[in-house]
Order: C-alpha cells, then sequence, then structure tokens
C-alpha cells in the first residue's frame, strides 16, 4: 500500500485557475502596452511634427540678433589730418532683476562705477519692473572691464563709438557735435549725418537665460562704416588764425569775433575761426554762445568795407572819369532829415583818396548821381542777400532789400554799408571777385578737385584798378597800415560799425573789421577779420581787427610757401 493509503489522508489539489485573473493580467499588459504606445507617439509627435515649433520656442529663448555698431565715418582737414574720429567704447547696462540685493557686491559695483551707492540704488529700485537700465555709457574699455570683473550678476557690456576731436576748441563751431548715440547735432556733424554714420550690422549670437553670450554663430550683415568727409581747411592755417583771434579778443576785452579765410583761387575756407568757443570734448560749464559758428550764421552791417565794392558798381557806371574830384567839405552833409558825416573835413578827394580816406560823404555824392540802382544790383551779383550754399545748417543769407521806393538816404547808406547785413563768409566770398579778375568764387567748406567755374560779376580792368587802389590804403601813414605784411603786398579795407539793439544803434558798442586781398601781384587768400564789440581804448577797425589779418595772413603766406612778391611803388 502506498504512504497516502496507509496514513487514511487523501491529499489536496491546487484549485484551478480563475477567469478573472487571466484578464486582470491581460488588461493591465494591455494598459502598458498602450502607454508605451502613447509615449512612442508623443515622442514622435515631439521630433518629428512639433520639431519645428519647439525649436522655435527654444531659439526665441536663446538666440539673439545683436546690433554690430558702424564705424563713424572721420572728418579730416584738406590734408587728411584728422579733425573728427570715432573711438571704441563700452557702455554698462543691467537688468535689476538680476541684480543681487547684497549690500557688499552693490558697494563695490557703485564704487567701479564711481556711483554713490544711493544714486545706484536708487535707480535699480526705479527700474525695478524693467528687464534693462544703463549704468554708465561710453566707458573705456579698460574701466568697463575692471567693473566687468566684479562678476556682479545682471550686469553686462555693449561696444559702441564715441566721437573725439583732436583740434579740441579751435574747430568746434565748423564740425560740430555729436550726442551720446552718435548722431550729429551741430554744424558738419550734422549736415552730413546720413553720409558720415554708416550702416549698422546684425549677428545671430547664442545666449544663456541671463542674457550672457555663449558663443558668436553668424554675422547676418556687416556694418558698413560711414563716410569720410574731406574739408577744404588747413589745420595749421585754423590753429593759427583760432590763436590770433582769441589773443585779439581778450586783448580788447571783446564780446567775440570771427575770422574766415578763403582760398583766392578756389573759393575754398581755409579756415574758419570762432570766439567763444568750447571743448567738444569735454562740455561741461558750455557757454551756449560757443556753439553759434557765428562766420556762417550770424549777420551784421559790413560798413566800410562795402566801399570798394561799392566803388565798383560806380567805377562800371561810366559816369565819372577817373580823374573825378569830390569835394566833400565840410565833412558833413543832411539828406533827408539825416546827417551824414565823416571823421573830419578831407575836402576834394578823388576816388582813390575816397577809398583811403573812407569817406562817407565821398561815397554819398557819387551814388545818388547815379539814376539805376547799380550798386544793389552788383551786391546782389556778388552774393549778398542769397544763401552761400554751404549746406551748414542755419547759414544766413543776410538781407538785401529790394530798391522799390528807397529814400536818397537809404541809397547812400549803402555806398557807405549800411542798410544791409551780411555774414563773414558772404562778405570773404564777394572780395574773390576783386582778387580773381572780377569772377566771384562760391564758397566750399569741402576741399574740392578742381576750382568751379566764377561767376564774372565785376569788370577785369575795374577789379584790377581797385586793387591797386586798396593797396594803396595799406600803407605807411594810411589808418589801415597795420594790416601790412612785412615781404608781401596787401590790399584791404577797414570798417568800424555801430551795434543795433531793440531800440537802434547802440551808443559806444562797435564792431571792428578788416577784408584784405595778399599777395596783391598774384592774390592766394582772402581774408576777413571782424572783433565784436572791443572795450579797449579804441575801436576802430584799422586798429583791432587790421593787427589781427597782418598776423593771421603773414603767417598764411609762409606756412603756404607763398614766395615774397614785390614791393609796390
Amino acid at each position: 500500500m502506498s504512504t497516502e493509503v496507509r496514513s487514511g489522508v487523501t491529499p489536496r489539489r491546487p484549485p484551478p485557475m480563475a477567469p478573472m485573473g487571466g484578464l486582470r493580467y491581460g488588461l493591465m499588459l494591455l494598459i502598458v502596452l498602450l502607454a508605451l504606445g502613447l509615449l512612442a507617439g508623443r515622442i514622435v509627435t515631439l521630433h518629428v511634427l512639433d520639431r519645428p515649433f519647439l525649436q522655435g520656442q527654444g531659439d526665441a529663448r536663446t538666440l539673439r540678433t545683436d546690433t554690430l555698431p558702424a564705424h563713424r565715418g572721420m572728418i579730416a582737414d584738406r590734408h587728411g589730418e584728422p579733425l573728427a574720429i570715432s573711438t571704441p567704447v563700452v557702455t554698462l547696462w543691467a537688468n535689476p532683476q538680476d541684480v543681487p540685493e547684497d549690500s557688499i557686491q552693490r558697494l563695490m559695483l557703485a564704487r567701479a562705477l564711481n556711483l554713490p551707492l544711493e544714486e545706484l540704488e536708487a535707480r535699480l529700485e526705479r527700474f525695478a519692473s524693467r528687464e534693462f537700465m544703463y549704468l554708465r555709457r561710453q566707458m573705456t574699455p579698460q574701466a568697463a572691464q575692471q567693473v566687468l570683473d566684479l562678476r556682479v550678476p545682471g550686469v553686462y557690456a555693449q561696444n559702441e563709438y564715441k566721437r573725439y576731436y583732436p583740434s579740441g576748441e579751435v574747430a568746434a563751431q565748423l564740425l560740430g557735435v555729436t550726442n551720446v548715440d552718435d548722431t550729429g547735432q551741430e554744424g558738419l556733424e550734422l549736415a552730413y549725418q546720413p553720409y558720415l554714420a554708416g550702416t549698422p550690422g546684425q549677428r545671430r549670437v547664442l545666449k544663456d537665460r541671463r542674457g550672457r553670450l555663449v558663443r558668436d554663430l553668424e554675422v547676418l550683415r556687416d556694418a558698413r562704416p560711414g563716410g569720410e568727409l574731406t574739408l577744404a581747411i588747413d589745420q595749421r592755417l585754423q590753429y593759427m588764425a583760432y590763436r590770433e583771434l582769441k589773443a585779439a579778443v581778450a586783448e580788447h576785452d571783446a564780446d567775440g569775433g570771427v575770422v574766415v579765410m578763403m582760398d583766392a583761387r578756389s573759393g575754398e575756407v581755409l579756415a574758419m575761426a570762432n570766439q567763444p568757443s568750447y571743448n567738444p570734448n569735454n562740455r561741461a560749464g558750455l557757454d551756449p554762445r560757443g556753439l553759434r559758428n557765428q562766420a556762417i550764421v550770424d549777420v551784421f552791417e559790413p560798413g566800410s568795407v562795402m566801399k570798394p565794392l561799392a566803388m565798383a558798381a560806380i567805377m562800371e557806371s561810366g559816369e565819372f572819369p577817373r580823374d573825378v574830384v569830390v569835394d566833400t567839405s565840410p565833412g558833413w552833409m543832411r539828406i533827408d532829415r539825416f546827417t551824414i558825416r565823416d571823421i573830419r573835413n578831407y575836402g576834394e578827394l578823388d576816388l582813390a583818396g575816397i577809398l583811403e580816406k573812407s569817406s562817407n560823404i565821398g561815397m554819398s555824392k557819387l551814388v545818388l548821381e547815379l539814376d539805376d540802382p547799380l550798386v544793389p544790383d552788383l551786391y546782389r551779383r556778388l552774393g549778398f542777400g542769397q544763401s552761400p550754399e554751404t549746406g551748414f545748417p542755419g547759414e544766413s543769407t543776410g538781407t538785401l532789400p529790394a530798391p522799390v521806393r528807397w529814400s536818397r538816404s537809404q541809397w547812400a547808406a549803402l555806398s557807405y554799408g549800411y542798410g544791409l547785413s551780411t555774414s563773414a563768409l558772404q562778405l570773404a566770398s564777394a572780395y574773390t571777385a576783386l582778387a580773381n579778375g572780377g569772377e566771384r568764387l562760391p564758397p566750399s567748406l569741402l576741399r574740392l578737385d578742381a576750382p568751379p567755374p566764377g561767376e564774372r560779376v565785376i569788370d577785369p580792368a575795374v577789379a584790377h584798378d581797385l586793387l591797386r587802389v586798396m593797396e594803396a590804403s595799406v600803407q605807411p601813414g594810411t589808418g589801415a597800415r597795420r594790416a601790412m605784411v612785412p615781404g608781401y603786398r596787401v590790399a584791404g579795407k577797414s570798417g568800424t560799425v555801430r551795434k543795433t539793439g531793440s531800440a537802434g544803434y547802440v551808443q559806444d558798442a562797435y564792431r571792428s573789421l578788416f577784408a584784405g586781398i595778399a599777395p596783391v601781384s598774384d592774390p592766394r587768400i582772402v581774408t576777413v577779420v571782424m572783433i565784436d564789440h572791443p572795450r579797449g581804448d579804441s575801436y576802430f577797425g584799422g586798429a583791432v581787427a587790421a593787427p589781427v589779418f597782418s598776423r593771421v595772413v603773414g603767417s598764411a603766406l609762409r606756412l603756404l610757401d607763398v614766395p615774397p612778391d614785390q614791393r609796390s611803388r
């Protein structure tokens, strides 16, 4: 018998599997397979179907398009010497939301920026809701790096350019200035802003979530630098003219003054100095008067320096013989209830004597004999009352009233330089007609490759004769003798004009002028000097402006290697 039988115990067999247990197993397996299928489908969707969208979203958070600043074009003098250049600088900015509130880090940052801690914290508080604020603009790369070396979170750098003017105050009004964004605001910087500015470029970069640069990816568009501007001025002559003008203004305690020097052969402006001036590299405490380029923008009654031009119209009229004599006695005359005076009674004067003695009476009597408005007509052909067309911002046209129903006193006033207004540049341009055989040359602030065609406005014989008469006015014993230049023959005319105010002419306030040409044998330069309101013992043009002309022109002729000409008889 078997063991089971002997014991009397019947063995138990395991129960068969329940039908519901197999169903649960299959269901779980199905759920797992379904989950895996959904996961695989999602992976496929993300990597295939949604890939462009997700890639774009990722790029939007990491890829940036940065601006590549364009290098502003250089301004140079006629010999290529730099007058305005752009230097690289660094602007520091911050995301106020990322700058830590740690007092030690903020203190170190404030010291590196050379800012009071209170000011830095106040600015961070003011821009707390924004993601951008400037910390300091246009720092030197070395100073900016010292700040970046602190590794303060939320502080970043941006490369820019800053304008620098090597000549400082010497040519400030002509060149103008740019603002902190390197955009022209005054002078030629403003006039040629589109040409000088250039075109910024773009590059694609990879940045982290804090905005820090991770890698340069590609340049989308190269920055195109601005064009270079070559001026007509000679930096040597500009410095010399400014030095002499500044010294004269200080010597005579004047309000200011201008010097304009033009090339008699081309009309190019070789020097244009103004007083007062300013340092464009450091504008702290700037005097607003120094911003104005008085030589082009401001106008004044020119006075006796117009007499040679009026005499040209008189001589061209054919109404008077060259040896005509005018009686200027007793040194004054009444016209339309106005009294015209000379400094003293000069008696009988010929045409040369009228210019040499600067007789208002002689000029008035000659002009009043003319039936036609020959003098204002010539003035207009010489450019008075019209734009010089230099392109300089705010250039003045001056005033030349139309000859309609003028009184006799107005006719007379025009002959000795009253009743009209002009800028120093217009006056210098008009004098090129006397220096250039009767052809007036338009002024140019830019260097020219070739002289422009002149406009014939005065008969060549008349211009030649007037040049000799004006030379006789700059000789020993004359009022303009201080304009003489050793070794060179000089022709010119001085002038002294009353200043005007809201109530008419101002007592004891004058402008002193001298306009001249040198050398007479072969004219090379035309120069106009105006000193505004000299307060010294003398205010006459021959005593105040003529010496400036002599020093400026003498130095210029030597610098230009102009050989001395023969002395006049």
